[in-house]
């Protein structure tokens, strides 16, 4: 079964709730005080079938006061049902309406001309020329007209016709790939339920048993039970009114604006990128104030399906957005939200409340930048999605972003991202890459780049600085050239950077290629009179800055020879920082198993060989490391 949402626009007391109980039996009022007052105040909520299609109908008021309940309940509609009253024709909400509805990008429109019993044949034909001139030069032009009577019924089968032809060719089946998304439009207790809440599903399907989260926020909840139009099921579908049951939330917890949806699988943001459309004058009835271009920081009320919120909007391209006019604008919300690239929104003046303009998100997690960076980027997300793909995978940085992460931007799933990730790949635009624990990642070939760039500075840093050095310790080349999540992907940016030459990884050292270190005539004699004390003073040496303080020598350079002897493999340096010779290491290993020993304690090794305590350990601590002796308890096994 194909399904659409069918929302109510017009100015109030024109009949919109009489006429969607006419068209489904179904009152919309809900609350005592609309029966009371013989208004809409909140959302009400009507459905009807016919053939494969289901139409959910959402009663939204016409009041000015109740225009942000209005809002809540306008995300997700598929068709507008413009009401009219014959007798009164276009008012200021109805204008008002109209506009958001534009804004909205609702892609069908049926026009209703309620109360046409109590007019005339000519001020009905005035009524419809009237609405025919409003909707003039938007995506509505062109949309059916119906007169009907909520009272007499005359012209409700008609409009029930239209409605359906319109609703037939809008309607989008359910996608169960896309992951599950309810703004909720209304949350309350019921005694002996629970905690339930309302809301259209925008996106996927949800099903007795799953674990949702409540976004913003960090509570997930369980589903009880669903019911869709006041019937039970186990799975309600995108495009469904839905309610419900839920366990393992409070009703403080929830409230109308927040959604939910699977852990992880949607951005919450309090900074975005949108392409707004600035209303002129003749949509905003009796507000010329508002009819000043958008330029610099502009206090707005932002409406993004059930949710809204305070905040700033400016204006980046162009850098001042006329009245009528359509650019891209960026937006600061007081409070975060959940958004996702291509969700629409509406933005209105906070007092008096006045809706300015509106249009759809670019990037729901835009990032602040300034000059030719921030124009490049503005650029690239009012173009098409692989563009968007590509600047969002650059901003991960060198650690790359998985397809799950970028679904979350698109409020779709990693199985739909993939496809457009592979062909940006195939055209060279980006890398796919395996991370260690086998997750797929994407990089951009700028960062790439960038990491080149920076291992050829930090390797030519190093060697200057430690000219006689064999090679940078791996972990520590790996810390200063890879930042972030980067360090995951080392293996295989190591690669890339021996391919290109940058470098050379010999065992636990990174070096450049071809590279040797070698001794200058100076240092050669230093290492010779530094090599002939430490063999001679065989398992008790002096320690390093003694020797050097003997030989006069710059304590750099000392440094630089004693670390070139241990890479050679001419001294050992044992733990503590102490030093032997690797002649008198061997002599000792020779000594030791000529022994006949099995195990021996450490007094036995002190005594045997004339150690004090201080040589001893870092001896046979060194012995252990190379697999000469193994510790067991306090004594030491030789192994043969």
């Amino acid at each position: 079964m194909r399904r659409a949402i069918v929302g109510t626009a017009g100015h109030i007391d024109h009949g919109k709730t009489r006429l969607i109980e006419a068209l489904t039996g179904i009152d919309c009022d809900r609350l005592a005080e609309e029966k009371a007052r013989g208004i809409t105040i909140d959302l009400g909520f009507a459905w009807l079938v016919d053939g494969d299609l289901q139409l959910g109908f959402v009663d939204v008021p016409g009041h000015e006061r109740f225009l942000h309940n209005a809002l809540a309940g306008l995300g997700g509609i598929r068709v507008m049902l413009l009401v009219v009253a014959a007798d009164e024709g276009v008012k200021p909400q109805t204008r008002e309406h109209v506009a958001i509805c534009s804004l909205l990008a609702i892609p069908a429109a049926v026009v209703a001309l309620t109360k046409a019993d109590l007019v005339s044949e000519d001020l009905l034909g005035l009524a419809q020329l009237e609405v025919e001139e409003l909707l003039q030069g938007t995506a509505f032009a062109g949309s059916p007209v119906v007169a009907v009577s909520s009272v007499t019924g005359a012209g409700v089968p008609e409009l029930h016709a239209r409605l359906v032809d319109a609703a037939d060719t809008v309607a989008v089946p359910a996608d169960p790939t896309r992951p599950a998304r309810l703004p909720i439009d209304r949350a309350f207790h019921l005694k002996g339920l629970g905690v339930v809440v309302t809301g259209t599903l925008a996106a996927g399907g949800v099903a007795v048993g799953d674990e949702l989260a409540v976004l913003p926020g960090d509570r997930t909840a369980r589903v009880r039970s669903v019911q869709v139009h006041g019937s039970s099921r186990d799975r309600a579908l995108a495009g469904e009114r839905t309610s419900l049951q839920l366990a393992g939330v409070d009703l403080a917890d929830l409230e109308r604006g927040q959604q939910l949806a699977p852990p992880g699988t949607f951005a919450v943001s309090n900074r975005m990128l949108a392409r707004c459309t600035w209303l002129s004058g003749s949509w905003v009835p009796g507000a010329a104030e508002a009819l000043r271009p958008l330029a610099g920081w502009t206090p707005v009320r932002i409406h993004l399906l059930a949710a809204e919120t305070l905040g700033k909007a400016r204006a980046l391209a162009p850098p001042e957005l006329a009245p009528g006019a359509t650019g891209i604008v960026e937006l600061r919300l007081d409070h975060a939200l959940v958004a996702a690239r291509g969700d629409r929104l509406v933005l209105r003046r906070p007092s008096p409340p006045t809706t300015l303009g509106g249009g759809e998100v670019l990037d729901p997690l835009w990032r602040r930048r300034r000059g030719r960076q921030r124009d490049e980027a503005v650029a690239t997300f009012a173009g098409g999605l692989h563009g968007a793909l590509r600047l969002w995978v650059e901003e991960a940085g060198e650690g790359g972003a998985t397809a799950e992460e970028l679904a979350r931007r698109l409020g779709s799933s990693a199985e739909s991202v993939r496809p457009e990730l592979s062909a940006l790949a195939t055209e060279q635009h980006l890398l796919k890459v395996q991370a260690g624990n086998g997750e797929l990642r994407w990089l951009s070939p700028a960062v790439v780049q960038r990491v080149t760039a920076r291992a050829k500075r930090v390797l030519k840093e190093y060697f200057q600085r430690e000219r006689l050095a064999e090679g940078m310790p791996r972990a520590e080349a790996v810390r200063r050239i890879l930042r972030g999540r980067g360090g995951e992907l080392a293996d295989r940016y190591l690669e890339w950077l021996q391919a290109q030459r940058v470098l050379a990884v010999a065992g636990d050292r990174v070096t450049l290629p071809g590279r040797r270190a070698e001794l200058s005539a100076d240092e050669s004699r230093l290492a010779a009179q530094v090599l002939a004390a430490y063999e001679g003073a065989g398992l008790t040496p002096p320690s390093p800055a003694e020797l050097a303080s003997r030989l006069a020598a710059k304590p750099q350079i000392f440094d630089g020879v004693v670390r070139y002897l241990a890479q050679q493999g001419r001294v050992a340096r044992l733990p503590g920082g102490l030093l032997v010779s690797r002649a008198a290491l061997d002599g000792l290993v020779a000594a030791l198993r000529a022994t006949g020993w099995d195990r021996f304690t450490v007094p036995q090794f002190k005594e045997r060989f004339a150690l004090s305590r201080k040589w001893a350990i870092p001896l046979l601590e060194h012995l252990d490391s190379l697999a000469v002796t193994r510790r067991v308890g306090d004594d030491r096994q030789l192994i043969r």
